[in-house]
């Protein structure tokens, strides 16, 4: 199956649409400002639920500025390697460019970095038949009344 086979393609359980998943690497404290930036211009929709995102644990960022860069200029950090805590924010929007110029401007507004490392993926994102009453034992809400004497 070609990854565009799968077009429309509708199961029992739900089908799948296409999205632009967008990935920001930043640093831990600047997560909240840049999902609620984003949240001016786009819901983050999933489903029935708004704001989505995904955060990863902290990890480390590295680069090493250039003599014209920005860290060169404030810092005097040229050619010298930089390290610092970072994250990656994971969000996907719909497809449509207007949508996703309109993210964009909202992410660069407010990060802090001069070249915030952005990523765009063409994915494709499932969508589930939604039934609030369903008997499912695997649910969330159904988990304290599955039998567990197993």
């Amino acid at each position: 199956m070609r990854f565009n086979d799968i077009d429309n393609l509708e199961t029992r359980t739900g089908k799948v649409e296409r999205v632009w998943q967008i990935e920001i690497q930043a640093t831990p404290e600047d997560v909240d400002k840049i999902i609620d930036s984003v949240m001016e211009v786009d819901p983050l929709i999933y489903g029935r639920y708004r704001r989505n995102a995904f955060v990863t644990a902290v990890g480390s960022e590295t680069y090493l500025p250039e003599e014209n860069s920005t860290s060169a200029i404030h810092l005097g950090a040229a050619n010298r390697a930089q390290t610092f805590p970072s994250v990656l924010i994971v969000i996907s929007v719909e497809q449509n460019r207007e949508t996703l110029g309109r993210v964009l401007d909202a992410i660069r507004d407010v990060h802090h970095y001069e070249e915030p490392l952005i990523f765009i993926k063409d994915c494709w994102a499932s969508r589930a038949s939604y039934d609030p009453h369903n008997t499912n034992p695997n649910r969330w809400w159904n988990r304290e009344k599955a039998d567990t004497s197993a």
